[in-house]
């Protein structure tokens, strides 16, 4: 069976008059030319387009605003119904929608399993979003489609799902042009990776893109060369903008030397065109690794400013869009001090990242089953992995969520998650835990926050609960003066993990907490009390073991009274990751003191009933 192809266009409602030429030429006069066959049928035809990007940009231009002898065209995806199955895209978001307003739009109408953002040179946002089924695809579909939202009118269409209209590609890749290191890290190459890939992200002045590549390229051609990198630079992002990303994928050590040698050209540049004195280097970071480059009251950041003799300032949280989870750090010194400067910084970065990679590692071995990339926890404010880049010029769906990798070409940090993470079955849990234990996890957030969760007429925590699974609550101060009020939250561990991290997240978007600093919370879980014993360990041990794994705080307050449920009260202190690590490891100690237990009272059962 011949694969589909993700962009066959059906066009619909032609003249019995149309012509493949005719259309050819139509399509060409409005710069989308059509590079394969036009299969013309009698009052419709198909075409196919090399990439996402130009089909979008072909529904956009034509569907329902061009004639074609007397008749108004439609152009859409080519899905039959027979296939119409759980994926829809949605078109014309504005651009700057909060994903957290839009996961709440799309949680209405069922589970949403992903959601990836499609790179368009649209100004309007592009998303493809799959359903958990194909009755939830296409309820959304008939309740969104032309919705009014903030002026806008999105436009929806179902687009093909791999998994039902074809057998699974081969694990090679089928597209031509990769890089001989972009193929050793396939999914087919080794299962253990030598090193976590972090690329160097940069920004440079779109005046001096040219002289980084060279005449016939033999200027990006030798640093590549001399660095042993692969460059990427995106010169189709951000037509007309004053500044363009480059993506440095190699070494630490080979990163920093591309980096250098592209500051040198550009200053070079600027000195014989007399066009700027000093030029900055300005790096691009996940804003959900910078809180821990700049540190606790700045300290890292100043730390490396004294160390280099530069100045470094980063780009406010109010920048970040539905298009830029990226924050801009901003350099300025010499070259010689920028470079040693991007040296010190990227080691924080990295050092974020690689931290967090372990800490999602933990969750998904933690909590049975957990699809991770279906939490769609919204990128502005928790901490989460940055999406490898698209290469130059492919227009590379980009996925707005820490985990989702689906849709993409995986390549290096890519290629390891998806291997950490695996393709999740369509259910949250496996098949033997169909329903899984509900826990209740009390989690204290600062006062004057609660309006912030609950939102305008309670919406944001009627959606939170939505999106979740789970049952959420703000329970009543205690005191007139009480800096903190408990939120309780009730629901299985992966609700858990999806609800406290939205809250963790919405802390540090609203700017509750200092921008240079992490987002530390307190939770309070009941464990039976027969167990406390068993969390402490013998001296202390375990706990100050489950600390040392965690990075969390955790506390087991001595002399507790139980309560009528004959439960003690453990509390955990620490950032998101921090803190769900903390919760599972204590659950397991909790359960296989359960099942100790339930052995053990099984077996003086057994030996009475043998007297």
């Amino acid at each position: 069976m011949r694969r589909r192809r993700m962009n066959q266009l059906y066009i619909g409602n032609l003249s019995p008059a149309a012509t493949a030429q005719d259309l050819r030429q139509l399509f060409g006069e409005r710069q989308l030319p059509l590079p394969g066959q036009v299969l013309l049928k009698s009052g419709y035809a198909f075409v196919d387009y090399p990439d996402q990007n130009w089909a979008i940009r072909a529904i956009e231009t034509l569907s329902g605003k061009v004639e074609l002898h007397g008749k108004v065209m439609e152009v859409d995806y080519s899905v039959p119904k027979k296939l119409r199955s759980r994926k829809i895209q949605i078109r014309n978001i504005p651009p700057h929608l909060q994903w957290e307003v839009l996961d709440g739009l799309l949680a209405q109408y069922g589970t949403v399993e992903n959601v990836e953002q499609v790179n368009t040179d649209a100004e309007t946002a592009v998303v493809n979003v799959t359903y958990a089924t194909k009755e939830e695809a296409k309820v959304a579909i008939e309740k969104l489609s032309d919705q009014q939202f903030e002026n806008y009118s999105f436009k929806i269409s179902y687009i093909p799902d791999e998994e039902v209209s074809s057998p699974p590609p081969p694990q090679r890749s089928r597209r031509g042009g990769h890089s001989s290191r972009e193929r050793g890290s396939s999914p087919g190459g080794s299962s253990q990776p030598k090193q976590l890939e972090f690329p160097l992200r940069m920004l440079v002045p779109t005046q001096f893109v040219g002289a980084i590549i060279g005449k016939e390229g033999l200027t990006i051609k030798n640093l590549t060369k001399q660095t042993q990198s692969k460059v990427d630079i995106h010169r189709k992002e951000n037509a007309g903008a004053a500044e363009k990303p480059i993506t440095i994928h190699a070494t630490p050590e080979g990163c920093s030397e591309a980096c250098r040698m592209i500051l040198d050209i550009m200053q070079k540049e600027a000195d014989e065109t007399k066009s700027a004195e000093e030029i900055p280097l300005k790096i691009l970071a996940h804003n959900s690794l910078v809180g821990r480059l700049i540190g606790k009251e700045g300290r890292n950041l100043k730390k490396i400013e004294q160390d280099t003799g530069t100045k470094i300032t980063i780009s406010p949280l109010q920048d970040l869009t539905i298009y830029n989870p990226e924050r801009t750090i901003t350099v300025k010194g010499s070259t010689e001090a920028c470079s040693n400067a991007e040296v010190e910084i990227m080691k924080k970065l990295r050092e974020a990242y690689e931290s967090d990679v372990v800490a999602v590692n933990q969750q998904a071995n933690l909590i049975p089953g957990l699809n991770l990339s279906a939490l769609g926890i919204f990128s502005t404010g928790l901490s989460m992995l940055p999406s490898t880049p698209g290469a130059r010029g492919a227009a590379a769906a980009t996925p707005y969520h820490p985990f989702a990798q689906s849709g993409r070409r995986r390549t290096g940090s890519s290629a390891y998650l998806s291997s950490l993470y695996g393709a999740p079955p369509a259910g949250a849990f496996p098949h033997q835990h169909p329903l899984p234990e509900q826990e209740v996890v009390n989690l204290f957030i600062p006062t004057q926050a609660v309006g912030a969760i609950i939102g305008k007429k309670g919406q944001h925590i009627k959606q939170l609960a939505r999106f979740a699974g789970a049952s959420i609550k703000i329970a009543p101060a205690e005191g007139p003066d009480a800096s903190e009020r408990m939120v309780i939250i009730t629901g299985p561990p992966e609700a858990q993990f999806k609800a406290q991290g939205r809250i963790f997240g919405k802390l540090k978007e609203e700017n509750f907490f200092n921008p240079k600093e992490e987002v530390k919370l307190e939770a309070h879980i009941k464990v039976p009390s027969f167990a406390a014993g068993r969390v402490i360990g013998k001296g202390g041990k375990t706990v100050n073991e489950l600390q040392n794994l965690t990075s969390a705080e955790v506390i087991v307050p001595r002399d507790q009274t139980p309560d009528e449920n004959e439960e003690v009260v453990v509390k955990i202190i620490g950032h998101f990751f921090a803190s769900q690590t903390a919760q599972r490891k204590i659950r397991e100690i909790v359960q296989q003191v359960k099942q100790q237990e339930h052995k053990h009272a099984q077996g003086a059962a057994a030996s009475q009933h043998g007297k």
